[in-house]
C-alpha cells in the first residue's frame, strides 16, 4: 500500500528517514522486537484508513438517503464525527387525493330543424303498453289497448317554444291498411305505427317520433318528479278511481290524482272536450316542473332524466336514449309560457255503427297540416 508523497513503509530501509538513534543505555534492541513494532505500526496504519474510510462511506450513505427523502421528512442532524447509525424507517407516505370524477359527456346539439313528436297515452290496465304494442309488433294481433290521449308535440327550430295540437279520440277517420273507425283504434289494430301512420295521413305531415305512456307508467313518472302542480281552471270531483275532489286554481298533485285529473270526462257538460284541454294543461305542467330553475341545462340530469323514463316509455324504433337526451337538452331554454295548444277542428258528433263519433272538419285540419309544414302553427295554437 502506498501513501502518496510518502515512501512505502513495507520496503526495506521503512522508518530510516534519519540517523539510528541508539537504545537506553547504549543497548540495542532485539530484531524480533524492531519486526514487532514495526508490524503494530503497520496494523495501527491500516485499521486507522479503515475506520476512515468506514467513515466516509457512512456518511455518503446517509446523504444519499436523505436526498432521496420527501422534502417534508429531512432533518439535520449535523455529527461531529460521522458514525455509521441504522438505516431510519421511512415514513408512510399519504395516500393521494382520489381524482376528481371526469366532467359528464356533451350532449350533442340536435340539429336546427323544427320537430313533430306524437305523444299517446295508452288506455290498456292489464298488460304494460310496451308489451302490447311489441305483440301486435312481432304478431300483428290486435291488443286491447286504444290511444286515450292523442297529441302532436310541434317543436320549432329555436326551441324556445312548444305547440300542442290534441287529436280527439273519437275522430273518425280512415286508418291505413284497416279501414274506417275510431283514430284511437289504430292503436288497438297496428300498435304504435299503425297509430303513427293514421296520424300523418290525417294531417300530411312527418311525425318525427313517437313516445307511448300508459297509466301505470303516467303515475310512475309524476311520482318521481315529486308531483305537479296544476292549474285547475273548472273544480270537480273525479268520477274514477279514488274520487279526488279538484279545487279550482293550483292544487299540488301526486301520480293517482295527476292520472284522474288527466282521464276525467264525466263531470264535464263538454265531456271529452274538456278532457282534452285539461290534458293540455296537465303537459304544459310537467313541462313546466322539467324546466323549472333551468334544470335542463344540467348534462347529467337530463341524463338521469332520461334514464328515469326509459322504465315507462315505449318509443319508436329510431328515438334511442341519446336522441331522448338530445331532444330534452335542446329543450333548456324553454319559455312555458310559450307553449300553444289547440285541438283539431270538428264538424260535430253522431254516430256510426252504433259508435259515438266525432266528424273530422277536413277543410280546417289541412290548413292546420299545412301551417305545421310551415311553421306557422302560432296561427292557429295560441298560449
Amino acid at each position: 500500500m502506498s501513501i502518496p508523497g510518502g515512501s512505502d513503509p513495507s520496503g526495506p530501509g521503512a522508518g530510516n528517514s534519519g540517523p539510528r538513534q541508539p537504545g537506553p543505555a547504549g543497548s540495542h534492541r532485539p530484531a524480533w522486537i524492531v519486526t514487532l513494532g514495526r508490524r503494530r505500526w503497520i496494523a495501527a496504519l491500516l485499521a486507522l484508513v479503515l475506520v476512515v474510510a468506514a467513515g466516509i462511506a457512512v456518511f455518503s450513505l446517509n446523504r444519499a438517503g436523505q436526498e432521496a427523502q420527501p422534502a417534508a421528512t429531512q432533518t439535520q442532524s449535523p455529527s461531529p464525527t460521522p458514525t455509521p447509525t441504522p438505516t431510519p424507517t421511512p415514513s408512510e407516505t399519504p395516500r393521494p387525493a382520489p381524482a376528481p370524477p371526469p366532467p359528464p359527456a356533451p350532449i350533442p346539439d340536435l340539429p336546427a330543424a323544427p320537430m313533430n313528436i306524437l305523444v299517446i297515452g295508452s288506455d290498456t290496465r292489464d298488460v304494460p303498453a310496451r308489451e302490447a304494442a311489441a305483440h301486435t309488433a312481432a304478431t300483428g294481433e290486435p291488443q286491447d289497448q286504444r290511444a286515450d290521449t292523442l297529441m302532436v308535440v310541434h317543436v320549432p327550430a329555436d326551441r324556445r317554444s312548444l305547440y300542442l295540437i290534441s287529436i280527439n279520440r273519437d275522430n273518425w277517420v280512415d286508418i291505413p291498411g284497416f279501414g274506417s273507425a275510431k283514430i284511437n283504434a289504430a292503436l288497438q289494430y297496428g300498435g304504435i305505427d299503425m297509430q303513427t301512420a293514421t296520424v300523418q295521413q290525417l294531417l300530411g305531415i312527418t311525425i318525427d317520433h313517437t313516445l307511448m305512456l300508459d297509466f301505470g307508467g303516467f303515475k310512475i313518472l309524476v311520482d318521481g318528479l315529486g308531483g305537479i302542480d296544476v292549474n285547475v281552471p273548472i273544480p270537480f270531483q273525479s268520477t274514477i278511481d279514488t274520487e279526488h275532489v279538484f279545487s279550482a286554481g293550483v292544487n299540488h298533485l301526486d301520480g293517482q290524482a295527476a292520472l284522474e285529473f288527466s282521464r276525467e270526462r264525466h263531470a264535464f257538460t263538454d265531456g271529452d272536450l274538456q278532457r282534452v284541454r285539461d290534458q293540455q294543461i296537465m303537459l304544459r305542467a310537467i313541462l313546466g316542473r322539467l324546466t323549472a330553475g333551468g334544470a335542463l341545462n344540467d348534462v347529467n340530469a337530463v341524463r338521469s332524466l332520461v334514464d328515469f323514463a326509459s322504465c315507462c316509455l315505449t318509443v319508436d324504433r329510431g328515438f334511442d336514449p341519446l336522441q331522448a337526451a338530445m331532444l330534452a337538452y335542446s329543450l333548456r331554454n324553454l319559455d312555458v309560457n310559450a307553449i300553444g295548444t289547440m285541438t283539431l277542428p270538428t264538424l260535430g258528433s253522431g254516430f256510426v255503427a252504433g259508435q259515438s263519433v266525432l266528424f273530422p272538419d277536413y277543410g280546417g285540419i289541412a290548413a292546420v297540416g299545412a301551417a305545421l309544414r310551415e311553421g306557422r302553427i302560432a296561427d292557429f295554437a295560441k298560449p
